[in-house]
């Protein structure tokens, strides 16, 4: 188990180490909660963000989206799914966040090293044989980010219910560097 480099249980001891000794993981993010809320100042920001633009990537803990992208609270949406990859609920995210709360980019975020280079979708049949009831949703796996990174701009692009689809861009980050490399989309 990886543990953050910043712990919001103290400075000697990570989440993991005291979820160790008796409590949940979950009896100390609320607790870590309490202080933060104890010095939590209302920042007066409404949910338009200041930059209007969404940012999809992957749920992968490595990526630090905000200080990767020098954004602040309040720059952005942030939607984020195994993968990265643009499915159903990822186009109603971004259906809402154009239409009723203005933003007008998309950035698209896969990574190197992903989980999902790494199962098929044979997980859901897995699934299927372990629960008694094949999942609905795919997997949505990939062997190459890039062209996933492509699929992803095309969903977007195409989309009849995205009121903007002009500035969507793609990008790989590597997560052994911390850099980002534009992928293009196929002409």
């Amino acid at each position: 188990m990886s543990t953050s480099t910043h712990s919001p249980a103290g400075p000697s001891a990570s989440v993991a180490d005291q979820a160790r000794a008796g409590d949940t993981v979950t009896d100390h993010l609320v607790e870590a909660n309490v202080r933060y809320a104890a010095e939590f100042e209302d920042p007066g920001m409404d949910a338009k963000p200041v930059l209007r633009v969404a940012v999809v990537a992957c749920m992968d803990a490595r990526l630090d989206l905000h200080d990767a992208l020098g954004l602040s609270l309040g720059d952005c949406h942030t939607i984020r799914n195994a993968g990265g990859v643009v499915t159903d609920d990822v186009i109603r995210s971004l259906t809402i966040s154009q239409r009723a709360l203005g933003t007008r980019s998309v950035i698209l975020i896969h990574h190197t090293n992903c989980g999902l280079e790494s199962i098929t979708e044979e997980f859901r049949q897995e699934l299927e044989a372990e629960v008694g009831q094949r999942p609905v949703w795919a997997v949505e796996a990939y062997k190459d980010a890039d062209q996933d990174v492509r699929q992803s701009m095309q969903r977007v692009r195409t989309s009849p219910f995205l009121l903007h689809t002009d500035d969507v861009r793609g990008f790989v980050f590597d997560v052994t560097s911390g850099l980002l490399r534009e992928i293009l989309p196929v002409s």
